[in-house]
């Protein structure tokens, strides 16, 4: 017997290009936080690493923040520590497992990953993808095959965000 219930197709992406220790991608929490209230399960947020070199503890950052996401809670902790880049900046990477003890999360087991650099696959990849279709900042937004620069200037990039995201919505339901 077969399920007759129509196939949903996937939500449209949000890749969100971000580094955890960059002040401008701290700004766009507000927006990640509006858009994510707005679409909800709509549309999906996809955080992609870009540490930048002139960051110290960004690779770090990203490596902890996958940690976060397979211990369920990725989007919290990326919130939190983009709450704290001073605070990253200034006390370095005890500052991870201080966020994730915050949040719950197993410590001992992030500062192990940190240590054993069980993400560092994913990280690279996510910022060798990022190369390959010309991000040179952060955040840089990418959906419906446009990229969008936020590194320069954040004005009105939700609002284009939102246009390109009800348009895919429309496409998709029509």
């Amino acid at each position: 017997m077969s399920d007759s219930s129509p196939v949903r197709p996937a939500p449209p992406v949000l890749d969100v290009w971000c580094e955890l220790q960059c002040p401008d991608c701290r700004t766009a929490l507000a927006d990640l936080r509006a858009l994510r209230a707005r679409y909800g399960e709509r549309l999906e947020l996809r955080l992609r690493h870009f540490p930048l070199e002139k960051h110290q503890h960004a690779f770090a950052a990203a490596q902890a923040a996958e940690e976060a996401a397979e211990q369920g809670k990725g989007w919290e902790y990326v919130e939190a520590v983009l709450e704290r880049v001073a605070d990253l900046a200034g006390r370095g990477e005890s500052v991870l497992v201080d966020i994730a003890r915050e949040l719950g999360l197993d410590a001992e087991e992030f500062d192990t990953a940190l240590i054993d650099g069980r993400h560092i696959l994913v990280v690279d990849a996510d910022q060798a993808e990022g190369k390959a279709i010309g991000v040179t900042g952060t955040p840089t937004y990418v959906i419906g095959g446009e990229r969008l620069d936020g590194g320069k200037s954040q004005e009105g990039l939700r609002e284009r965000v939102e246009e390109i995201a009800d348009r895919l919505l429309a496409e998709r339901e029509a």
